[in-house]
C-alpha cells in the first residue's frame, strides 16, 4: 500500500499552495464544468461540436461507471489515513472518471480546432486534470493512467466511427431514431444493474468508510445506479431532442454576441427549472420509483438543451 500511495504523497509534500490551482483543473473534469459548458458550446458557439462533445461526455461518464462497478478499486483516502482527500468521493476509483472523461471530451474539441496548438493545449489539459486527482488524494495513479487509456480509445473509436454513424442514422425515421436511443440508454442502465446485482455481497471494508469520513466526507456508494442513469437518461434526451429538431430546420448557431450571451441566459433558466426545480419535487433515492423519475428529469434536461431551448430561441428570435 506505501507503494500505491506514494505518488500522492510526494505531490502533497509539496505544500497547501497547490490546492486552488489543483482543484480548479479538477474542475475542468467535472460534470458541473460540463453542465455549464456543454450548453454554451452547443447554444452559443457551434452545435454540430456541442453535439459531440455532449454525446461523448456522456457515453464516457456511462463506460466508466461500469468499469467503476466491475473493478471495485478504492480511493488512496479511502485507505490510507496518511493522503489528505482534498475532494469527497462516492464511486469507486479505478478508472479516474476525470482522466476518461477528460481525454475524451478535451480531444473531441481539439480535432475540432484543426490545429496543433489545439492539441497541444488540450494535452496539457488533459495531463493536469490527471495530475490534480492524484494531488488531491482521490486517485492512484494507475486509476488515471487507465483513465487516460481507455479516454483514448474511446476518442479513437469516436473520431474514426462517429460521421458514419450519424449518417446512418439520419436515414432513420424519427420513431425509429428515439426508440433506438431509448434502447441504447436502458441497455447501459441494465448492464450496470447486472454488475450491482453480481456485486451483491460485496461490503465497503469499514476502514474505506472510516478513512473517507473522517474529515467530514462522504461515506463511500460505489454500487449507486444513480450516475449511469443520469448520464443516460441525459443522453437519450439530447438525442432525442437533436431527432426530433432535425427535420423543423435543425439549429444553426447565428447572430451577434449579445443575442448569444441572452440566448445562453434565457436557456440556463430552462435548465435550472428541469433540474433544480424538478429535483424539488420528485422523489430522491436508489429504490426504482426514485430512479424512474432521474431519469425522466435528465431526460428533460437533455431534450432542453438539444431542442427545447433552439425552440425558444427561434420564436423569440433570438
Amino acid at each position: 500500500m506505501d507503494a500505491l500511495i506514494s505518488v500522492n504523497l510526494a505531490l502533497q509534500a509539496l505544500g497547501g499552495w497547490l490546492a486552488g490551482p489543483m482543484k480548479f483543473f479538477s474542475f475542468l473534469g467535472s460534470e458541473d464544468f460540463f453542465l455549464i459548458a456543454l450548453p454554451l458550446v452547443y447554444w452559443c458557439v457551434d452545435s454540430a461540436l456541442g453535439l459531440r462533445i455532449g454525446v461523448m461526455l456522456l457515453l464516457s461518464n456511462g463506460f466508466n461507471t461500469l468499469f467503476k462497478m466491475s473493478m471495485h478499486g478504492p480511493r488512496p483516502y479511502w485507505v490510507s489515513d496518511q493522503v489528505v482527500g482534498m475532494a469527497s468521493e462516492t464511486s469507486f476509483g479505478v478508472p479516474s472518471g476525470h482522466a476518461q472523461i477528460a481525454a475524451g471530451v478535451w480531444g473531441v474539441a481539439a480535432d475540432a480546432l484543426k490545429r496543433t496548438w489545439g492539441w497541444v493545449a488540450a494535452s496539457i489539459v488533459i495531463f493536469l486534470i490527471g495530475l490534480s486527482r492524484l494531488y488531491l488524494g482521490v486517485h492512484f495513479l494507475h486509476d488515471v493512467l487507465l483513465g487516460w487509456f481507455l479516454g483514448g480509445v474511446t476518442l479513437w473509436a469516436f473520431l474514426k466511427y462517429w460521421d458514419p454513424i450519424a449518417a446512418r442514422l439520419k436515414k432513420l425515421s424519427l420513431a425509429n431514431q428515439i426508440t433506438l436511443a431509448f434502447v441504447f440508454s436502458l441497455a447501459m442502465i441494465a448492464l450496470a444493474a447486472l454488475i450491482v446485482f453480481l456485486s451483491r455481497d460485496f461490503v465497503v471494508p469499514a476502514e474505506w468508510i472510516a478513512n473517507a469520513t473522517r474529515n467530514g466526507g462522504e461515506e463511500p456508494n460505489p454500487l449507486s445506479m444513480e450516475g449511469i442513469v443520469t448520464a443516460m437518461g441525459t443522453l437519450f434526451g439530447l438525442l432525442a431532442g437533436v431527432a426530433w429538431l432535425a427535420p423543423r430546420g435543425g439549429y444553426q448557431v447565428t447572430g451577434p454576441a449579445w443575442k448569444r450571451a441572452l440566448r445562453y441566459f434565457v436557456g440556463l433558466i430552462g435548465v435550472a427549472v428541469f433540474y433544480v426545480g424538478l429535483k424539488a419535487v420528485f422523489p430522491d433515492g436508489e429504490d426504482l420509483v426514485a430512479l424512474v423519475f432521474r431519469y425522466i428529469r435528465y431526460a428533460l434536461v437533455g431534450v432542453w438543451v438539444s431542442a427545447g431551448a433552439p425552440w425558444v430561441f427561434s420564436k423569440t428570435k433570438l
